[in-house]
């Protein structure tokens, strides 16, 4: 399997190369040559586990990389460290490290770096850049700790991550870590990075040094690609538990803002899983609720920080691997896309492109949704699901409502409801104005007998190892500093 960028510039690259490089030398993502129909096969062996499974979906994707090696990554990545649930309707993805659904990708991701960093003999040290509206960032953080030869460094939005998603970043250890708020939000955060990236002369500069940069937010295909594993992995369980039958189709509902977890399902369907419909929930960034809608992407709108944060997005990245799908692998087409979003700030997609764009549904839901949502599914179900995954039940109600549609479905439930404790209890009328973020944590639990995840239940003790604060325009200086201060 070799890679190739949507713009165009490169072609023919192994998978080795495409991880470590993270964007391609012309800005562009990215994407596999092919997508191998191997549903047909994996059929035989869906009772396997969480690690089988995803040994069996990788491996056709990174195949430079020694097998044994690459089974290795996997295990030391998932084994005893991440699961998946299925309960009722919900794909629950947030059971790892980090309580949040990033953990599938991210505890991968360093473990295959390493493997693609001795393939491609790299002596240089890596410096992984992130950019993160919550998650991203502890879980890139947790991956890559104290793994020797890589630096992290995480970017987050002064005031547009929950507390307990700040406490989690502020307070990590690791001797090769980095964390700094900047005074902007999450676009700002990531246009940051896209802009060192693109920085050839930055980048020769710190080579020079022996410092190789590398991304570890979702444009990096090592990090897209394992979260194809656990929409097999929920469709199979749906199977063995005589919910669906095999060959049946479902419906897949994802809350999104960068677009990497919705996008991983499509691909899944293009490897032959039976998936009738993609439903895209948004909150009130609605950006891509009104693209599908439409067929016109527009940016060109103010960011509204809501209690679903890590959806708080306005320019969705992974978007350009599914333009690049639907304009027919054009990356001309994708190129003119990308400079009129660049410049202009809004673009609009052709008809052939619109009509490919139909297997999607977008829709947005209100904080007053979302929180009905939250109210619903624990009253009814004695079930608690957070922001994020109730901004997607939200959405499918109305999509439901709309189209009629009974096609069995999985929700994909994205972090625990204890990184947003505050919104969980405000959405169940527990009183907690008056309490800090840490004592929330204990109402909610007296209240729906929920367990604290003990990653979370222990952060209020954590010593904070992080407080720098930065300017949106000095991203690029606040890194020389601290790379020049580790030589």
């Amino acid at each position: 399997m070799k890679f190739r960028s949507t713009r165009g510039a490169e072609q023919g690259i192994n998978s080795s190369e495409a991880i470590i490089k993270g964007i391609a030398s012309d800005g562009g993502l990215f994407v596999p040559e092919s997508f191998p129909k191997i549903y047909e096969n994996l059929i035989k062996s869906k009772d396997c586990t969480y690690e089988e499974l995803a040994f069996e979906i990788i491996k056709n994707f990174f195949t430079d990389i020694d097998k044994d090696k690459l089974n290795g990554a996997i295990n030391r990545a998932y084994n005893k460290r991440f699961k998946v649930r299925v309960r009722k309707k919900f794909l629950e993805l947030y059971h790892g490290p980090t309580c949040a659904f990033k953990d599938a990708a991210l505890l991968f991701l360093p473990q295959v770096m390493k493997e693609a960093k001795e393939l491609c003999n790299i002596n240089e040290e890596i410096v992984i850049l992130t950019a993160t509206s919550g998650d991203t960032g502890k879980a890139a953080l947790e991956g890559f700790k104290n793994i020797e030869g890589f630096r992290v460094v995480v970017y987050y939005p002064k005031n547009g991550v929950s507390e307990i998603q700040k406490r989690q970043m502020i307070t990590q250890r690791g001797k090769n870590v980095k964390v700094i708020a900047i005074d902007g939000n999450f676009d700002n955060a990531q246009n940051g990075v896209k802009s060192i990236f693109n920085d050839s002369d930055l980048k020769d500069e710190l080579r020079k040094k022996g410092y190789l940069l590398s991304s570890a937010n979702s444009i990096n295909i090592g990090r897209l690609i394992p979260q194809i594993v656990y929409y097999f992995y929920g469709y199979f369980n749906l199977c063995n538990k005589n919910k669906i039958k095999i060959g049946e189709e479902i419906n897949i509902v994802v809350p999104t803002g960068n677009f990497g977890n919705i996008l991983a399902a499509f691909y899944a369907k293009q490897m032959g899983l039976p998936i009738n419909k993609f439903i895209c929930a948004s909150n009130e960034n609605k950006v891509l609720s009104d693209f599908f809608k439409s067929g016109i992407y527009d940016r060109r709108r103010e960011l509204i920080l809501t209690e679903s944060p890590s959806m708080d997005i306005l320019i969705s990245s992974n978007i350009e691997r599914l333009l690049y799908e639907a304009s027919g692998r054009d990356s001309k087409e994708v190129n003119n896309l990308m400079n009129d979003l660049t410049t202009k700030g809004v673009y609009e997609v052709n008809d052939k492109m619109k009509e490919f764009l139909e297997e999607f549904y977008g829709g947005f839901s209100t904080k007053e949704e979302v929180y009905e949502a939250i109210k619903e599914i624990f009253f009814k179900d004695n079930y608690l699901i957070d922001t994020h995954t109730a901004v997607g039940y939200s959405v499918y109600k109305k999509y439901k409502k709309e189209t009629g549609d009974n096609t069995p479905v999985l929700i994909a439930s994205t972090a625990s409801p204890y990184k947003f404790p505050r919104s969980i209890c405000n959405s169940l009328g527990i009183d907690v104005d008056f309490m800090d973020d840490f004592d929330v944590l204990k109402a909610l639990f007296e209240q729906s007998s929920n367990k604290i995840p003990k990653c979370l239940a222990k952060l209020k003790d954590k010593k904070i190892r992080h407080d720098e604060e930065c300017a949106k325009d000095s991203m690029k200086e606040v890194l020389l500093s601290y790379l020049e201060g580790s030589e």
